[in-house]
């Protein structure tokens, strides 16, 4: 069985046999990106469990309820699988004091900040300063 833990699907239950190089992978994604070859295609598929690590052979032709557990130590294998989740975090250290702006204060607190933002990168903008939030003599902001 592969050595290394699948960053495809966090919860592998089984690695499987690659029928065209013999060789083990959680996931047809690690074969794709460690071999040089598509992946062969077959009805009779290989296991090895990872909870008893025994080898075993199901042809998915006549895959039935039974077939979705570990002939050997009845582990369930067939899952709903756990994707790694893309996520950006940010997390500001410090106490409140180190924030200027008292508004910002008010918000956050004495708490040490944490923003997390999206995947996708989308930039969460700040809203800029009303116009009556400055001075009029020297434009500098009124502090609340």
């Amino acid at each position: 069985a592969t050595s290394t833990m699948c960053k495809h699907v966090l919860n592998a239950q089984v690695s499987i046999r690659a029928p065209c190089c013999k060789k083990w992978f959680d996931c047809p994604e690690c074969h794709k990106e460690q071999e040089d070859h598509p992946l062969m295609r077959s009805y009779e598929m290989i296991f090895a469990c990872k909870k008893c690590k025994k080898c075993f052979r199901k042809d998915i032709r006549s895959f039935e309820d039974a077939d979705e557990y570990c002939p050997r130590c009845d582990n369930h294998f067939i899952i709903p699988a756990k994707m790694p989740q893309k996520q950006l975090v940010v997390e500001l250290e410090g106490s409140a004091d180190m924030i200027r702006d008292p508004r910002e204060k008010q918000k956050h607190g004495t708490a040490a900040a944490a923003m997390t933002m999206p995947a996708s990168g989308a930039n969460v903008a700040t809203p800029p300063p009303r116009d009556d939030d400055f001075d009029d003599d020297d434009g500098l902001l009124l502090a609340e």
